[in-house]
C-alpha cells in the first residue's frame, strides 16, 4: 500500500502536513462547535474536537512508513542523505 501511495505521487511531507492541519482542524472544530451549538455544550465540542483530532497520528504514521519507504527506494532528499553518509564514515 505504501508502495502504491508513493508511487501516486504521495510523500511524507505531504503525510507530515496533514498531520499538522489535522491538530489545527481539531482546535478549530471544537472552538466552532462550542461557540455556533451553545445549547449542545461542551460534551458535543470535545467529542467534535477529539473526533479531528484522531486523524493526526494516522497521518504522522503514514509519513513515518512513506519517509521509511523513501529511504530504501533513494528518493529522499540529498541532503539527508549525505549527513548519513558523512556520519558513517566519521564512525569508521
Amino acid at each position: 500500500m505504501i508502495q502504491m501511495l508513493h508511487e501516486k505521487g504521495l510523500r511524507s511531507e505531504h503525510a507530515y502536513m496533514a498531520a499538522m492541519a489535522s491538530i489545527g482542524l481539531s482546535i478549530a472544530t471544537w472552538a466552532l462547535s462550542l461557540n455556533a451549538e451553545p445549547g449542545a455544550g461542551m460534551a458535543r465540542a470535545d467529542r467534535w474536537g477529539i473526533f479531528v483530532g484522531e486523524w493526526a497520528p494516522t497521518f504522522f504514521g503514514l509519513g513515518l512508513a512513506l519517509s521509511h519507504y523513501e529511504q530504501q527506494d533513494g528518493t529522499l532528499t540529498a541532503s539527508v542523505h549525505d549527513l548519513g553518509e558523512e556520519r558513517e564514515r566519521q564512525a569508521i
